[in-house]
């Protein structure tokens, strides 16, 4: 398995929130970044900060919920930097309702970019994974893959089919690729700004008043990435000191 402190780190959902925090954290620990989401701007606004601080950092488009274009995503990684030693499945939405409120769209896009992106992500760097010997897939859940509140029945069954598919990439990986789920609790970023249900979307007001910094959870992030290749963190859970 690679030692190598220096990594190529992959990162979706990296325009904001903690796929944001995480590229700062991680470039200025050292690492490679490869930045991908949907908004290229704002990646674009991100690698010129974290090239500007010394940093390494590329970036390319990304819609998750494409295979093709994942595919393409590890491979311009490969082409930058030769390897790819870690992904960060990151990327994530949360249009919370009610079931009764009948929104299969939103359903459907949850299930779309929250699971199909994780599996897309392990398809595309898995068999890479596999020749260099070593790898590491880093899956960002939630609290919500350990319980299951009013509203949020859709998006906690995609958190627990991230943990799921995470700990079955664990029993099967033989220690040479090395899988980490991140569960965090509520925290600050943009997940809550794709609810147009209003009953949910006002409680989530409340619910969201106290909430940990993105960069907590890119903290744990680095943590996990940052351990010797014998040593994998199955899953770190944080949650803010004052929660309910």
């Amino acid at each position: 398995m690679s030692e190598a402190t220096e990594k190529v780190v992959l990162i979706t959902g990296a325009s904001s929130g903690i796929g944001h925090a995480a590229a700062l954290r991680l470039a200025a620990a050292g690492h490679r970044v490869v930045l991908g989401a949907r908004r290229a701007d704002r990646l674009a606004e991100l690698a010129a900060k974290i090239r500007a601080d010394g940093g390494s950092a590329e970036y390319r488009e990304l819609d998750v919920t494409d295979l093709a274009d994942f595919r393409a995503f590890v491979e311009f990684a490969r082409q930058a930097h030769g390897r790819v030693d870690v992904v960060v499945n990151n990327a994530g939405v949360m249009p919370l309702s009610k079931l009764d409120a009948g929104l299969v769209a939103e359903w459907d896009r949850m299930i779309d970019v929250n699971i199909r992106g994780v599996l897309h992500g392990i398809a595309a760097a898995l068999p890479l994974m596999r020749e260099q010997g070593y790898g590491h897939f880093v899956n960002v859940a939630s609290t919500g893959a350990h319980e299951v509140v009013p509203t949020a029945a859709v998006y906690c069954a995609t958190k627990y089919a991230v943990r799921a598919i995470s700990e079955g990439l664990r029993q099967e990986s033989g220690g040479d690729v090395r899988v980490t789920v991140v569960s965090p609790g509520v925290t600050e970023s943009e997940l809550a700004d794709s609810i147009t249900d209003p009953e949910a979307a006002a409680g989530m007001v409340e619910y969201r008043r106290i909430a940990l910094p993105a960069a907590a959870v890119a903290e744990a992030i680095a943590f996990a990435v940052a351990q010797p290749s014998e040593v994998d963190v199955n899953e770190v859970l944080l949650r803010p000191a004052a929660t309910r």
